[in-house]
């Protein structure tokens, strides 16, 4: 069958070409009859390739004289001009769906994969509020080393959880993977919550961080392999989005919950990893990326039209492999891979950013100011921190990933190297508070306009079909073992050297940051996965 582009139009007699040039949702019909009516040589089309898409421009005042020329000829010798732009500019897709009722297939599975975003989020600000309350309780009041335990097992649980996801998402598939993951999610947040002792407590939080790292690998890999290629950056950004009203969440619980109230705390994380693998059981379908590495092409196809409308297919690209006998990637082809090299450079830049060190530093920061609530200071981050990925999944797909990087990791260096110079010169000693609380809100901002929700969208966008997986996850093992690291050392590095001193070393990192993004990351707005690989690959 003649591969027809979704904007067609088509010479036939006048109603056609009425519907043709100013009906456009039934420009698709049109052009599918009549490929199932004629064969591409009956349509002028000769020798061209079946599935190919002619590219000539017509205007519609030469459609209407071929029309006129037409007359009394039969209609089933009719004309066809398709034009590509459409699929040009959005790496050969033309018919992505787009209004709200086509797109809700991909909106909900994206919904419920999210669910383990928000764990992600909710499960690194839970314990900050009842900690000592937690510690009473379980007979370890005063002991902060076990404290800290409780807060460091959940990130070495993760980084463990994100490593392993990587084997997990290509041997069984991305929904089995997230099934998966929903069972230490759940069974760590009731572990917690029915802890009577701290080896239990331990074990629950190691749980849930090896839920948490294997939700921070799968949910970006599994929106940027269903989201539309127009819309893939405004979706991806979904995932950071969700994190950060996680994070959110758990501040609002912990100011609305009492601390001795602990335990239920934990079995409201229990919700999200139920409706995690509800989703996932019923509404959500496979990745169609990984259907056609796995040789299960039909099935692929398929998903895709579900999930972006007819020329779906386009989209999903040539993706295949022999009947299923795809050999599994080496770690060693996964660490050669460019776009995992770029993937993991850039989360250790987010990293050694600074961002943990501002988050965990920002209650004596705004203590400082004169803020005397904890619970406030970090309420005011955490909305920030929301606002911010708003306005940044808006423009995703707009401004490009490399451009929202770019402004990002100039504003948190500026805003870095404001508050070193506030904390380091005595001029500036008498306004050293609010230089801190403006500093620290003005870097939280930039960070979530686009350091922060970008690079989970761009590793799986850069890497290959078939290291994917692995790369993602290689990428977020680099940001828990990064996160972990800044989480044991910073208090230390801040009495040896000064908060100032850390920060000048931040805002450096910052400024490596901003010359890599310009000088190696690939922009990918608007380009299909196979675009962005074939790309990469010519680098």
């Amino acid at each position: 069958m003649l591969g027809l582009s979704a904007a067609c139009t088509v010479s036939l007699p006048s109603p056609l070409i009425s519907a043709s040039l100013n009906n456009k949702p039934r420009v698709l019909r049109v052009s599918k009859t009549v490929s199932k009516l004629y064969t591409p040589q009956q349509l002028g089309f000769g020798g061209m390739k079946t599935g190919s898409s002619p590219q000539i421009s017509t205007t519609a005042a030469q459609l209407r004289r071929k029309d006129r020329s037409m007359d009394g000829i039969s209609s089933r010798h009719a004309y066809v001009r398709a034009s590509a732009s459409d699929a040009a500019e959005s790496g050969g897709v033309s018919c992505n769906n787009s209004s709200p009722a086509s797109l809700l297939p991909v909106l909900t599975a994206v919904a419920f994969a999210g669910c383990g975003a928000f764990s992600f989020g909710y499960h690194l600000g839970v314990v900050n509020g009842p900690l000592e309350a937690i510690a009473a309780d379980l007979g370890f009041a005063g002991n902060t080393a076990l404290q800290g335990a409780i807060v460091s097992s959940s990130l070495a649980g993760a980084a463990v959880g994100s490593l392993g996801g990587a084997g997990l998402a290509d041997n069984v598939g991305r929904r089995k993977a997230f099934l998966i993951d929903a069972v230490p999610l759940l069974a760590g947040a009731l572990l917690c919550a029915s802890a009577t002792g701290l080896s239990t407590m331990l074990l629950g939080r190691a749980l849930v961080g090896i839920g948490i790292g294997l939700s921070s690998a799968l949910v970006p890999l599994y929106i940027s392999e269903i989201a539309p290629t127009k819309l893939r950056g405004t979706l991806g950004s979904i995932n950071q989005l969700l994190i950060c009203v996680g994070i959110l969440a758990a501040l609002i619980v912990n100011v609305g919950i009492p601390a001795q109230a602990w335990r239920s705390m934990f079995v409201i994380s229990a919700v999200p990893a139920v409706l995690l693998a509800l989703g996932m059981l019923s509404v959500c379908p496979e990745s169609p990326t990984w259907l056609a590495l796995t040789g299960q092409r039909t099935a692929a196809e398929t998903t895709a039209v579900k999930l972006w409308g007819p020329d779906g297919v386009s989209q999903l690209g040539s993706d295949k492999s022999d009947g299923g006998a795809r050999s599994e990637p080496s770690w060693g082809e996964v660490l050669s891979s460019r776009g995992a090299q770029i993937g993991v450079i850039v989360f250790i830049l987010q990293q050694f950013s600074g961002i943990n060190a501002i988050v965990y530093f920002s209650s004596s920061v705004f203590a400082k100011a004169g803020v005397a609530s904890g619970a406030l200071a970090s309420a005011a981050v955490g909305v920030v921190n929301v606002l911010g990925t708003i306005v940044a999944g808006g423009l995703m797909d707009k401004a490009g990933r490399k451009q929202l990087m770019t402004i990002s990791f100039t504003g948190m260096g500026v805003a870095m190297l404001t508050m070193a110079l506030g904390l380091a010169l005595p001029a500036l000693a008498t306004f050293s508070g609010p230089i801190a609380l403006i500093g620290t809100l003005a870097y939280i901002l930039a960070f979530a306009f686009g350091a922060g929700p970008v690079p989970g969208l761009l590793v799986p966008e850069i890497t290959a079909a078939k290291v994917r997986g692995r790369a993602v996850a290689l990428a977020m093992g680099s940001h828990w073992v990064c996160n972990f690291f800044i989480g044991q050392m910073f208090l230390a590095a801040v009495n040896a050297v000064g908060v100032a001193t850390c920060y000048l070393f931040f805002a450096a990192v910052c400024a490596v940051a901003v010359f890599f993004v310009n000088k190696v990351v690939v922009e990918t707005k608007g380009r299909s996965l196979e675009d962005i690989e074939r790309a990469m690959a010519a680098m």
